[in-house]
């Protein structure tokens, strides 16, 4: 499951992830909000939240995950990501370098501190 998070600054999309995110929750709630997001901005900032109920990835919602991210390759000024999920950290550390923006990895205690990164200039 992926909802959005509430109360936000001007120009900062956040989404929690929950349980099992699947393919269906990224083209009706993410996919939507960044489509329209990039309609109004030439570059977007980014909170991504993966809390400790996460259990996965459904078939087919990485590949979402990984289209929407190229769709927009330029157009990510700043991402935080946002969990105490290990193996999700893992590979964030391993690939959060090649990523075409700024990508900062937070802890979930460090949530408030990856707003205020992300809405940071």
């Amino acid at each position: 499951m992926i909802e959005q998070l509430p109360s936000l600054p001007a120009g900062i999309l956040g989404f929690r992830m929950r349980g099992l995110v699947t393919a269906q929750d990224y083209e009706n709630i993410m996919v939507p909000d960044i489509e329209a997001a990039f309609a109004l901005n030439r570059k977007l900032r980014l909170v991504i939240h993966i809390g400790d109920d996460f259990t996965g990835f459904a078939p087919g919602a990485m590949w979402d995950d990984v289209k929407l991210g190229f769709r927009h390759i330029s157009g990510w000024e700043r991402t935080a990501l946002v969990t105490d999920v290990g193996w999700v950290r893992v590979m964030s550390s391993m690939f959060g370098f090649a990523m075409p923006m700024h990508f900062r990895l937070f802890a979930d205690a460090e949530l408030d501190e990856a707003l205020r990164w992300v809405s940071s200039t």
